[in-house]
C-alpha cells in the first residue's frame, strides 16, 4: 500500500470560487426573505413591519414580474448628509432561481463612492459580496427581533407621504 502524502490530499479538495460564494450568498438570502416575508406573493406597494422597538421596517414591492420581484427595505431613518434613507437595499428575488440579489445597498455612501466609476471586475465581485453579506446579516438580524409575515401591513399612499 501505498502512502499519499498529506500535501497531494489537500489538493483534491475543490476550492469555492468567490463568484461561487457569492452565488451562495444570493441563496441563503432567498431563503431568508422568504421566510421573513413571502415578498413573491405580495402585491406592488409599501409595507411596514412593526414589532414595537420604534423603528420600524419599510418593505416596498416596487414591481413583481413573471420570475422576479423587485423591492427595497429599509427604516424610517434618513441619512442627514443626503436624505436618503439610511440603510437601504433594493433587492431582486428570483423565484425560478431561489436567489435573492442586493443590487444596490446604501449605507452611508453609494456604490460610486466606494468603488469608483469603472471598478476592475474583481473589485465589483467583491462588492458584491459585501452588499450581500450586510444583506444576509441584516435579514438574520430582522428575524431574531420578531419581523415577519405577520408584523408586515399594507400602508396607503397618502398615509407614507404624511
Amino acid at each position: 500500500m501505498s502512502r499519499v502524502p498529506v500535501t497531494d490530499r489537500t489538493a483534491r479538495i475543490p476550492k469555492l470560487s468567490r463568484f461561487g460564494w457569492l452565488m451562495g450568498l444570493y441563496a441563503e438570502n432567498f431563503n431568508r426573505l422568504t421566510r421573513l416575508f413571502e415578498p413573491a406573493d405580495l402585491a406592488p406597494g409599501r409595507y411596514v413591519s412593526t414589532i414595537g422597538d420604534g423603528l420600524d421596517l419599510r418593505l416596498e414591492v416596487i414591481e413583481q414580474h413573471a420570475y422576479t420581484t423587485e423591492l427595497r427595505l429599509t427604516y424610517g431613518l434618513q441619512d442627514p448628509v443626503t436624505g436618503e434613507p439610511d440603510p437601504s437595499a433594493f433587492l431582486r428575488l428570483y423565484r425560478d432561481a431561489r436567489q435573492v440579489e442586493a443590487t444596490h445597498c446604501y449605507v452611508g455612501r453609494r456604490w460610486q463612492d466606494v468603488i469608483g466609476m469603472y471598478p476592475p471586475p474583481a473589485e465589483v465581485i467583491g462588492h458584491r459580496m459585501r452588499m450581500n453579506t450586510f444583506l444576509g446579516k441584516w435579514l438574520q438580524y430582522l428575524a431574531e427581533g420578531g419581523h415577519g409575515v405577520a408584523t408586515l401591513r399594507a400602508v396607503a399612499a397618502e398615509t407614507e407621504a404624511a
